[in-house]
């Protein structure tokens, strides 16, 4: 039985309070001191005798009340850090200064195949100089690779102190958390994740689109390469994203590398990661690339056609078996990985003209998906800005404006070389810049592809307006080749539209 003692703290009151239990032959499992409260362990404490030991307690002097509990303070609280080490889905465990561990939790004692309490870490881990490179550095060491039972895990280390008497703190030891590469790759995925999942993030209702979205849906589920074409700005990291979150590899790690924002070496240590010791500067225990961190997951690779044909040779052993070396290292490591790739270059040309591998063309080119230039989504170019229009305000914390519609013929005109990109960054523009609620035509920089009327041929306000008109539909006519296309373009009838083309003759014959 366990109880609980407070009384008016003096000298020597607690020694009486352990004599009553000890008179009557009382062993005492714990004994706990919080002034003005002593907590007792004792196991063979009957009810029948804490009725006559309650009478006695009370006759100490400054004794106020005695009561039962079902768990001393320090009971308590090593229950609820087991629970919650217990919880924990990864293996953790904690050490002293000297490096011996001092307690585990069931997923790391899993993990070893017993529990490692007591046990030094340089002989749990294999590695004589864990712990000496941990203490120079004060428990603290960016994310530090480590072998245990033969698994390659990352260690990340927090240094616990303890208050000396001068109050100052001295460490005391670390709680070191052990990471499989694909859990650190799950939480870059979700810190560079800002934006909406699956088809949510493709917005617009053009045909062109819904044609693209259709096909994402049949391709997503496939687990095989697929190599996204498109022009620059167009979405094709979104519409990648959107095949991973419809895949069934939805909840493991998606990662991507642009392979042409890096030079050879670099982007070959990102993808494949590299061995201890493999270059100056490296970090001292290696670094799993994306490939071993996306395990389970899907790698995303863009600008593909700019890779280098050495790490395109490396790249095409992997998706042939899956393997793969880390740079300067000699084990062979086997993930499984979805590669989908990405370039705005057509490959097939390059093939043809010896830049780029015909071998490894084919094992990216299994699937297939094209991404539309935004000229060709003319019924999504005004959703698009309003929708962007909105991220801006939020993003630059000011009132939400809006576009007046005079500003819609220029945004619809124009041809948008950098496609949906380009669209986002005029539209952030135009929301910094506005000085009231409304985004006018001024704010858009951009420069409108139809051709402005001299204001000395100007006979009249119907004819310069039946210039402008006749210029718009000749522009726009190219790339929606029909009343009904055209007339869903710009938000009018069909009829209407009709009408205007035979007014103006086009197409001209």
């Amino acid at each position: 039985m366990r109880i609980h003692v407070t009384f008016i703290d003096r000298v020597g009151i607690t020694q009486e309070v352990l004599a009553l239990l000890g008179g009557r032959n009382l062993n005492l499992d714990a004994v706990e001191m919080i002034p003005p409260h002593v907590y007792i362990d004792a196991p063979a404490l009957s009810a029948e005798v804490l009725e006559e030991l309650r009478e006695a307690l009370f006759n100490v002097r400054g004794v106020r009340a005695v009561e039962v509990v079902d768990l001393l303070p320090g009971q308590q609280r090593n229950l609820q850090l087991y629970a919650l080490l217990a919880a924990m889905p990864d293996p953790v465990l904690a050490v002293n200064a000297s490096g011996q561990v001092l307690l585990a939790n069931p997923a790391l004692i899993e993990l070893a195949g017993h529990d490692p309490q007591g046990q030094p870490l340089s002989a749990l881990f294999g590695d004589a100089q864990l712990h000496s490179n941990l203490v120079a550095h004060g428990f603290r060491l960016p994310m530090h690779e480590v072998t245990l039972e033969g698994q390659s895990l990352l260690l990340d280390a927090m240094p616990i102190s303890d208050p000396d008497l001068s109050g100052a703190h001295q460490l005391a030891g670390a709680l070191l958390t052990l990471y499989t590469p694909n859990r650190i790759g799950g939480r870059l995925a979700a810190l560079h994740h800002d934006h909406a999942e699956g088809l949510d993030a493709l917005l617009g209702d053009s045909p062109p689109l819904r044609t693209l979205k259709a096909r994402v849906l049949r391709v997503a589920s496939l687990d095989a390469p697929l190599l996204i074409q498109g022009e620059t700005g167009t979405g094709k990291e979104l519409v990648a994203r959107a095949c991973h979150t419809l895949s069934a590899r939805r909840n493991a790690p998606f990662l991507a590398l642009n392979c042409a924002a890096l030079p050879e070496n670099l982007a070959e240590s990102e993808l494949f990661g590299y061995a201890p010791g493999a270059f100056t500067g490296a970090q001292r225990g290696g670094k799993p690339g994306l490939l071993e961190l996306a395990h389970q997951g899907t790698v995303f690779l863009d600008e593909i056609g700019e890779m280098s044909p050495y790490l395109q040779a490396k790249l095409l052993r992997f998706l042939s078996d899956g393997s793969f070396r880390r740079v300067g290292g000699e084990r062979e490591i086997r993930v499984d990985v979805r590669i989908l790739s990405a370039t705005h270059r057509d490959l097939q040309r390059m093939v043809d003209e010896g830049h780029f591998r015909e071998d490894l063309f084919y094992r990216l080119n299994v699937l297939t998906l094209a991404v539309p230039p935004l000229r060709e989504r003319g019924e999504d170019i005004l959703q698009l800005a309003r929708h962007f229009l909105e991220q801006a305000c939020a993003q630059i914390r000011r009132t939400p404006c809006r576009l007046v519609p005079a500003t819609y013929p220029a945004l619809l005109a124009n041809q948008w070389p950098g496609n949906v990109r380009q669209l986002q960054n005029v539209i952030f523009r135009a929301a910094a810049i506005c000085e009231g609620s409304a985004v006018e035509i001024s704010d858009l920089d951009i420069a409108c592809t139809t051709t402005a009327v001299p204001t000395e041929e100007v006979g009249s306000l119907s004819e310069a307006v039946s210039q402008f008109e006749r210029e718009l539909l000749e522009t726009l006519y190219a790339s929606y080749p029909s009343s009904r296309l055209l007339a869903t373009r710009l938000r009018t009838s069909h009829t209407a539209i009709a009408m205007r083309l035979r007014k103006y003759g086009i197409p001209s014959r």
